[in-house]
């Protein structure tokens, strides 16, 4: 049945063929009873197995070489994981030879387990166990597709052949580990989202009790999102169904890998962990074939902004990501998930706005309770992870362009310069910015900006103030006594004020030019004046040792130009 459209819903029907696919229900059976993961909450992280070695290197153009893949391997390692799949022995004489390097260099540390994975044949079953000969501890890695347009298209066989073939598989497998404790097992029904239910239970149980499973060693049930093709509570649904179904749960390591087809990977994979997965497979960043593996970098920092430890070190994400840029020689995109370079930052004028008194904010909260800024609790809007706690300076948080707003160009100055501007005076230098940044089209660097204050406040007007001096007669009352240059006329002339700032003021109404000062702020780095002069209103600054005069000058200088 079609919905007619909604009288407020202007869109029409499209000229795409859209009557060519089936929805998920129409291609593969999903029981959803009594779901129990929607009011889960994860609050430890899985087990997180990298795939870059092996899925994410076979999605490559240009595969790595040993050096690439050892340097990536080396930063999983440094990174904290430990377990990694390190290739596919029997698919290349590149992926054999690097396991063999892991054995002869010793590469692998003793909490770390290689994973390596072999398609359900006895030849390649062999090739795979003559690799990781000396491994001490290894997980064999055994798949075959499962659903029924890969059993009918691909492999041409139905499901009990499909069976036979896995039967007969892992039981080479368990003749070629023996009783070599080191050896543990893991099955993938690749296409498993594809598959019946029922069939993935029977594959699996069967080969939980063919390997005698048991908690302390547990077989690994690796349920694959191969193509995605629902929205991630289907995915989450199925998986919770062979959780709650498995025989032997406890000697079963239930695990996921989603792809990200629909865009949606990292979802699939957060509420498959709800569903009851223990264990995530993925890629750094996300590389894969098509639209990629799911990110495992993505995955564990949403749960680090969730307050749980994510069991990995991001702590310096930058090398993280040029080491990977580096294997992959693919670039990680400047709006990826906390690791891009332009996801701290901020160009619109309300974001740079809320970031910069958030910030302010946060560095008062954490004095008023004694902590470093660093031990904090995290409360800044638009910043979902505190960019230091990724190795990443605050420099890049606020960038100005012709969008932004006075909030982050007086951010940018205080950073830069250590200038604050006042915040009436703030909407004045964001005009004079706007005007460069329009006129430029180009972003505007923290040196520019300071140059831009600088040419408009801190350089010499028509009136000019030669040698000077001031003291205090009395209590409140200040003397102000020097040589004044306006126009065409010199002369010394002198005032009297409550303040140096007043009584300079004074002695510029014995020139001709009546002062008014409206604001007054003294700064560490400057001093900021607004004055009133013939009727203009302006802000002026200044700065070192006679910033107080010259902010007062400055003033002066922008309202009669």
């Amino acid at each position: 049945m079609t919905t007619a459209p909604a009288v407020w819903d202007p869109q029409r029907p499209s000229r795409m063929p859209y009557h060519r696919y089936r929805p998920y229900q129409d291609r593969v059976h999903v029981p959803a009873g009594d779901r129990r993961w929607p009011s889960a909450r994860i609050e430890r992280a899985p087990l997180w197995v990298p795939v870059d070695l092996r899925d994410g290197n076979q999605a490559l153009a240009e595969p790595m070489d040993t050096p690439r893949k050892r340097r990536f391997f080396d930063l999983l390692v440094a990174t904290g994981f430990k377990e990694i799949e390190v290739g596919y022995p029997s698919a290349s004489r590149t992926d054999f030879d690097f396991v063999r390097h892991l054995v002869a260099d010793g590469a692998v540390p003793d909490d770390v387990t290689p994973v390596v994975f072999t398609p359900a044949r006895t030849d390649l079953i062999d090739r795979t166990f003559d690799a990781i000969a000396g491994l001490p501890r290894t997980v064999v890695h055994l798949y075959i597709a499962t659903s029924p347009v890969w059993r009918d298209v691909v492999l041409g066989r139905g499901r009990d052949e499909v069976w036979r073939t896995v039967r007969e598989a892992a039981g080479h497998m368990a003749r070629r580990a023996g009783n070599a404790p080191g050896v543990r097992f893991q099955f993938s029904p690749e296409t498993f989202n594809l598959t019946e239910p029922d069939f993935v239970l029977e594959l699996c149980d069967g080969l939980t009790e063919l390997w005698d499973a048991s908690p302390d060693r547990p077989v690994i049930h690796n349920l694959p999102a191969t193509v995605e093709i629902a929205t991630p509570n289907v995915y989450a649904d199925q998986v919770e169904y062979i959780h709650r179904n498995l025989s032997r749960r406890g000697s079963v390591i239930l695990s996921v890998h989603p792809h990200n087809d629909r865009g949606t990977g990292v979802a699939c994979a957060e509420l498959a962990v709800l569903a009851g997965a223990q264990r995530v497979e993925g890629c750094l960043f996300g590389n894969g074939e098509r639209t990629g593996n799911v990110d495992l970098v993505t995955l564990a920092l949403n749960l680090y902004t969730q307050g749980v430890d994510p069991m990995v070190d991001f702590g310096d994400i930058d090398a993280v990501r040029e080491t990977v840029e580096h294997c992959n020689r693919l670039p990680v995109h400047p709006r990826h998930p906390y690791a891009g370079e332009l996801v701290h930052t901020a160009f619109s004028g309300t974001h740079q706005d809320a970031i910069s008194k958030g910030l302010a904010h946060h560095a008062r909260r954490a004095a008023e309770a004694g902590l470093s800024e660093r031990e904090a609790p995290w409360e800044v809007p638009y910043l979902p992870v505190d960019p230091a706690d990724l190795g990443r300076s605050y420099e890049a948080v606020i960038r100005v362009n012709s969008q932004s707003g006075k909030g982050g160009m007086a951010y940018l100055l205080s950073q830069y310069a250590g200038i604050d501007l006042p915040p009436d005076m703030r909407p004045e230098f964001a005009r004079i910015v706007q005007e460069a940044t329009d006129d430029s089209g180009r972003e505007a660097t923290p040196k520019e900006l300071y140059e831009l204050f600088r040419a408009a406040y801190l350089t010499e007007g028509a009136v000019r103030l030669h040698a000077w001096s001031a003291h205090e007669e009395a209590p409140g009352v200040h003397r102000f006594v020097g040589t004044l240059e306006a126009g065409d006329r010199v002369g010394d002339h002198e005032g009297t004020g409550a303040c140096v700032a007043t009584a300079f003021a004074d002695a510029l109404a014995g020139a001709g030019l009546a002062v008014r000062i409206l604001d007054f702020t003294q700064g560490p780095a400057a001093a900021f004046a607004k004055c009133r002069v013939a009727g203009v209103t302006a802000w002026g600054a200044g700065t070192g040792p006679s910033a107080t005069v010259r902010a007062v000058l400055s003033a002066v200088n922008r309202a009669v130009r």
